[in-house]
């Protein structure tokens, strides 16, 4: 069995800023972007928690081309640093650094949070690291606060925004799971979305057991409409979803059976001259690449 070679060197190399040459032109509007803000202030606060990645020195100049990590190194030199750590790649491939990493997703975010709180770090603190207002570090913190543990496993792989916890936990367990089970099979887990199943949710499955007196924009009479309207609409949805890998394989049968049939071009030549409409009706079939269509 052969060895694997790094990709860099072990040893991060502390560089001398003036001889880390960037391998592209960064954008204008980089300096108010609310990733280069987020960056900044980490280095600020807690420092340079990844290194740059760069190319071996040049044998002549002793400089070093920039793979990975130009906004690292711009927010650097805006905080005044002379040098920089540095891990020197043995490659080329710059798409292999940072491009193919999985994002946090916001559960565990909010349990890293809440174990860097619990070791003494203040929510000052960290939304000062993160470049975000406290308040947001409070409502992550909260974000499971009555949530069901079992609407909060449906989301743990997810991306979502801290709002939808406000609104899901207005709802009773049962209600929550539903609600998080169409937003995740749907795709769409946004807070507007929550808002319309929060308005559509019966009041026997809201946690008060009772509905907002007002809300914002829309009548008694709407909220009742909505809400039969998306009773309708998940029984719809469910009856979909429990025959839709079914209709997929029919499709597919379907497609492949019309497929061989049409390149007989005696069976081709018969439906042309006698059934336009049915030949018509095949070739679509045969042309679909996707239920949906």
């Amino acid at each position: 069995m052969k060895n694997v070679s790094l990709g860099f060197l072990t040893e991060p190399l502390n560089v001398p800023m003036e001889n880390v040459l960037p391998s592209r032109k960064m954008p204008p509007s980089l300096a108010t972007s609310r990733k280069f803000k987020q960056i900044r202030s980490s280095i600020e606060e807690v420092g340079l928690i990844e290194p740059l990645s760069v190319m071996p020195a040049d044998q002549r100049t002793g400089q070093h081309i920039l793979l990975d990590g130009h906004m690292r190194l711009i927010a650097l030199r805006e905080l005044g640093h002379t040098n920089v750590p540095c891990l020197v790649s043995t490659d080329d491939e710059s798409y292999t650094y940072n491009n193919r990493i999985n994002r946090l997703s916001t559960i565990q975010e909010h349990f890293m949070l809440r174990r860097a709180i619990e070791r003494g770090v203040t929510p000052a603190r960290l939304a000062k690291a993160l470049s975000v207002d406290v308040t947001q570090i409070q409502k992550k913190m909260t974000l499971l606060d009555g949530i069901c543990p079992e609407a909060a496993e449906l989301l743990q792989d997810r991306q979502f925004s801290a709002e939808i916890s406000r609104v899901i936990r207005k709802m009773k367990s049962t209600r929550q799971v539903e609600c998080v089970e169409l937003m995740a099979s749907a795709n769409n887990i946004t807070v507007s979305y929550a808002e319309a199943l929060l308005v559509a949710t019966p009041a026997t499955m809201l946690v008060e057991g009772r509905k907002p007196a007002k809300l914002t924009g829309v009548s008694q009479e709407q909220m009742a409409k909505m809400e039969r309207e998306m009773g309708n609409l998940q029984g719809q949805y469910k009856m979909v979803e429990q025959t839709y890998g079914q209709d997929v394989l029919n499709l597919v049968l379907a497609r492949g059976y019309l497929s061989k049939l049409l390149e007989n071009q005696a069976v081709a030549r018969y439906l042309r001259q006698r059934e336009p409409e049915v030949l018509a009706e095949f070739e679509a079939i045969v042309q679909t690449v996707s239920i949906e269509q």
